[in-house]
């Protein structure tokens, strides 16, 4: 953590009673929006989390939305990280911050874990991992003091993240007019009302050591209340499966294309199952999150470019690649 956040950080931690010095602060986590730190005692046994956003950004990176979210969940009995603290801007940072618990336990993305060694263990990892999505969604959101406007929220999320990269007449670029048009066209009316997730994948969760099972959800920060099926589109499209040429999001993802895991057709059909919910219309929320994430790489794209981003998102292929999924996503799974 850079000069002079981290003297700041320490001292509200040891306030807090949190930790105690010497501690060391190291980023962790694959994620390129909020930024997450461990904090760990030098020689001794506690670990916090501290969530604080990008420098310069607000927005969808609001830390202390995220934190109400993170305790309402969780007060639930859904597996989701105790909250400890939060703090306002100008009380530890120039930016708010919240510090959670540290999850131990597997967290697979790229590279599968020794704990995944083996058909048995990925089949489990993956089939807690949608319960645990049709879980998410049966909570009482309005009984968790959650507020939202789920009428209308398909059509409203398309609209927000259309404006991220319109020109001045409002207009798409060229490149996503099409599949704009289509998701414009066909959008659905909204299948539930539902605490949404926005960016549910394998590798926004801790696993269980022994049992893959899924131990905490992470990445709370676009939370919202929607469609549920907005996250079962997600899901598939960040779900990487053998023998495809793989999307940006799909490579951050890359390790459920090892054999034993399930395919997105099954976890689709796993998902209906533990939800009861007709997924006959998934074709569109796969299209949508294709989208939505182009959107968002185009829009990063620029910033990269524009010098006052991160370079992870330099260059269109990103975008053609996610544009080109959503295209073919439009025929279903």
């Amino acid at each position: 953590m850079p000069e002079p956040d981290a003297p700041a950080v320490l001292d509200f931690l040891a306030r807090r009673g949190l930790l105690t010095a010497p501690v060391e602060l190291s980023r962790i986590g694959d994620g390129h929006s909020n930024i997450s730190y461990l904090a760990a005692e030098r020689g001794g046994t506690r670990r916090v989390v501290v969530r604080r956003p990008p420098s310069g950004r607000a927005g969808s990176y609001d830390v202390l939305r995220e934190a109400r979210t993170i305790g309402a969940v969780g007060a639930a009995g859904f597996p989701a990280p105790r909250v400890l603290a939060t703090a306002e801007a100008g009380e530890v940072l120039d930016v708010p911050l919240f510090v959670m618990e540290f999850v131990a336990g597997p967290i697979v993305t790229t590279e599968l874990p020794p704990e995944l060694d083996g058909a048995p263990a990925r089949r489990a990892a993956a089939e807690s991992l949608v319960d645990t999505l049709a879980a998410l969604h049966a909570l009482d959101w309005t009984a968790l003091g959650l507020r939202g406007r789920p009428e209308g929220a398909n059509r409203r999320q398309r609209s927000r993240f259309a404006r991220l990269v319109a020109d001045a007449d409002g207009a798409p670029p060229a490149s996503f007019r099409a599949l704009d048009e289509w998701l414009e066209a066909h959008t659905p009316p909204e299948s539930a009302a539902s605490v949404v997730h926005s960016d549910y994948r394998l590798g926004n969760v801790v696993l269980d050591p022994a049992s893959c099972q899924v131990r905490a959800v992470l990445d709370w920060e676009l939370a919202a209340i929607g469609d549920p099926l907005v996250d079962v589109g997600y899901l598939l499209a960040t779900w990487a499966e053998p023998g495809r040429t793989l999307t940006p999001i799909e490579e951050l993802g890359r390790a459920t294309a090892a054999p034993g895991f399930p395919s997105r057709r099954e976890l689709a059909e796993r998902y209906a199952s533990a939800s009861g919910r007709d997924l006959d219309g998934i074709a569109w929320y796969l299209a949508l999150a294709y989208w939505r994430l182009a959107v968002l790489y185009e829009y990063n794209r620029r910033l990269a470019e524009a010098g006052d981003g991160d370079p992870y998102y330099a260059g269109p292929e990103k975008v053609e690649s996610l544009l080109a999924a959503g295209e073919r996503a439009r025929a279903g799974l």
